[in-house]
C-alpha cells in the first residue's frame, strides 16, 4: 500500500459479528461486491478485541451469540467510541431489547433480511 494514500481513500471498513458462518458468508458475499473492507467474526469477544486495535467504519452484529450478545458489543464499542455507528440483526428479538437501554444500535434489521436492506442500512450509516 502506498504510504502517502490518506485513510479517506481507502474503503470502508465493515465489521460482522455473528455465529452462524452461513450468515457471516452472507454479508461478506453482500457487501465486499459494494467496495467495503469486510472482517468476519463468529465470536463477539475476538471482534471487539480486535476493534480497540483497529476501529470499524461500521459494526453489524447479531443479538444472540451466547457468553456475550449483540447488545453487549454494541455497549462495549460505545465505551470505546461512542460514536461508533452500530447495526443489530437478529431473528430472535424485536426493538424492544433496546427499548429502555442506554445504549442503542443506530439500525435494527430482523432476520431473515433482504439483501437490499442490509446494502442500504449501510449505506445510509456511512452517510450519515
Amino acid at each position: 500500500m502506498n504510504a502517502a494514500k490518506s485513510k479517506s481513500a481507502e474503503p470502508p471498513i465493515v465489521f460482522v459479528v455473528d455465529d452462524e458462518p452461513m450468515l457471516l458468508e452472507l454479508a461478506d458475499a453482500i457487501l465486499k461486491p459494494l467496495g467495503y473492507q469486510v472482517r468476519t467474526f463468529r465470536d463477539p469477544e475476538l471482534a471487539l478485541k480486535e476493534f480497540t486495535t483497529r476501529q470499524p467504519d461500521v459494526v453489524i452484529t447479531d443479538y444472540a451469540m451466547g457468553r456475550m450478545n449483540g447488545m453487549d458489543l454494541i455497549r462495549e464499542c460505545r465505551r470505546l467510541n461512542p460514536r461508533q455507528k452500530m447495526i443489530l440483526l437478529s431473528g430472535t428479538v424485536d426493538e424492544h431489547v433496546f427499548a429502555d437501554a442506554p445504549v442503542k444500535p443506530d439500525q435494527f434489521l430482523t432476520k431473515p433480511y433482504q439483501i437490499h436492506d442490509l446494502a442500504e442500512h449501510v449505506r445510509t450509516l456511512l452517510a450519515a
